[in-house]
């Protein structure tokens, strides 16, 4: 092979190694306004039911999902099948600690429990208070930040801030899960989906009037 052509290969796989490390926010520029807007996004609920549907990798569960406040102010989300039988039964509580009540062997796995954990988190904005926070801005869209342990929450809304377009839950190069929550009434959206980017796992919900 010819010299030239091979530093010409190796200088096209550099930059396209260099392309793909770079992140997908780095062109968002810093933003100005109040933080605590977002967390009018936040579901406003004591109790409410959900018809559910969740796919992870070859498993496909569905049911009714139930989120309610306690009366010690923790939060529970219990997942089952129309006819009773739990799938499972997690609690987020007051002192922002998470339990594990039950879960069936198949997602009986720790990083099935961590999503699981951390789509929640991602979905009800948790995370008031217990971490630094920042905005960011394209020409159409706010992005309000929470800093995690690795990579970013991010909640982006129009630049009016009164529509929350989608959430991402994000590594420092890309979105690893992107949520949307839709047709808000008294509070609480009426649809919720959540969509993981590098393997299969998916949860639908769809709210039930009762």
């Amino acid at each position: 092979m010819p010299v030239c052509r091979m530093r010409f290969l190796l200088l096209s796989s550099c930059l396209f190694i260099l392309a793909g490390c770079s992140s997908v926010y780095k062109s968002l520029k810093p933003a100005t306004g109040n933080f605590d807007h977002i967390y009018k996004f936040r579901p406003q609920f004591s109790v409410v039911l959900y018809n559910a549907e969740i796919n992870v990798t070859s498993h496909h569960l569905s049911g009714l999902l139930l989120m309610k406040v306690m009366p010690d102010s923790s939060t529970r989300i219990v997942f089952s099948s129309e006819m009773g039988v739990k799938f499972f039964d997690f609690a987020f509580l007051k002192d922002g600690s998470f339990k594990v009540y039950y879960i069936i062997p198949q997602m009986d796995k720790g990083p099935v429990i961590k999503t699981l954990r951390k789509d929640f988190d991602l979905v009800l904005l948790r995370q008031e208070g217990s971490h630094e926070h920042y905005m960011l801005k394209d020409s159409s869209h706010i992005y309000y930040v929470l800093p995690q342990e690795k990579g970013a929450n991010y909640y982006i809304t129009n630049l009016a801030g009164d529509s929350l377009i989608r959430m991402e839950k994000s590594s420092k190069r890309k979105p690893v899960a992107v949520a949307t929550m839709m047709n808000y009434k008294n509070g609480i959206p009426d649809t919720i989906g959540i969509d993981h980017k590098n393997f299969k796992f998916t949860i639908g919900l769809k709210k039930i009037e009762r």
